[in-house]
Order: C-alpha cells, then sequence, then structure tokens
C-alpha cells in the first residue's frame, strides 16, 4: 500500500476554506515548495496530481484559480520550476490526466485577466520550447487544442 497522500490532503482542505484564508495559505505552500529538494517536489507534484480528480469541480476549480493567479504574482523563474515539474510529471505519466476536466481546467485559465494568461502563457510556452521533440509530441496530444490557440503552442 501507498504511503499517506500529506499534500493531496492539503489540496482537500485548501479546496473546501474561504478565499481570504485559502490564498495566503496556498501562497505560503508555493514558497516552501521552491526551497524544497527535488525528491519532495516530485512527491508534491504527484500527490497533487492524483488528489485533484478527486476534488468536486466547484472546489477545484476555485482551489485551482487562486494557485494560478498566485502564480502570476510568482517570479518568471518560480513560475517555470513549478510548471516544468508538472509538465515533467506529465509528460512521464500522461495517464494521470485522464480523471481530470481538461476543458473546466481551461475555462478557469480563460477567467483570468489578460495581464495574468499573458503571464502564464509566456512562460508555458518557454518551457514547452525547451522540451526535445518526443516529449513536445506527448504534451500536444493531451492538450486540448482551444487550450493550445489560445497560449500560442
Amino acid at each position: 500500500m501507498s504511503s499517506p497522500n500529506h499534500a493531496g490532503n492539503i489540496i482537500v482542505n485548501l479546496a473546501g476554506l474561504p478565499e481570504f484564508l485559502r490564498k495566503p495559505i496556498l501562497h505560503k505552500r508555493l514558497s516552501e515548495f521552491f526551497s524544497m529538494n527535488q525528491e519532495d517536489k516530485n512527491e508534491i507534484i504527484n500527490n497533487a496530481l492524483q488528489a485533484g480528480p478527486t476534488i468536486p469541480f466547484d472546489k477545484f476549480s476555485t482551489l485551482f484559480k487562486t494557485w494560478l493567479e498566485t502564480l502570476c504574482n510568482l517570479s518568471e523563474e518560480q513560475r517555470s520550476v513549478m510548471f516544468s515539474n508538472y509538465i515533467n510529471e506529465i509528460t512521464s505519466h500522461p495517464e494521470k490526466l485522464i480523471a481530470f476536466n481538461l476543458d473546466g481546467i481551461f475555462e478557469i485559465y480563460k477567467s483570468l485577466s489578460t495581464d495574468q494568461r499573458s503571464i502564464l502563457s509566456a512562460t508555458i510556452r518557454k518551457l514547452i520550447g525547451m522540451f526535445d521533440e518526443k516529449d513536445r509530441k506527448k504534451l500536444y496530444m493531451i492538450i486540448p487544442e482551444t487550450a493550445k490557440n489560445e497560449i500560442g503552442i
């Protein structure tokens, strides 16, 4: 049996918090992420991908939007670290996205301000451009066409 999903439990709890509590807690957790070793980062990402689909979508969407908004307020380097960790895990295990509502996730992204979408899109485009052709092809197969067009990849 696998170890307890502590990160997943945190995600589920965060999803249920009101915004005035959720935002500062999420910001603090994100700040802690960048000081972790790579093994711990991988565990957090893996647990987040495991827990995400288990959260009712209305709560998940609130949490995901807060996460994206918080990422917009971080440095380009920090966004790159965060997204590259997720992209690496997804290219290694694309099946982890099957349970996610990708169209719903894209709608959350589209609900961000133009500036926020621009910040996130630039980081994602830069990172995808750094991946080898094999991994880029995997990503292109996973990412919905509308999202690829919006992000510019």
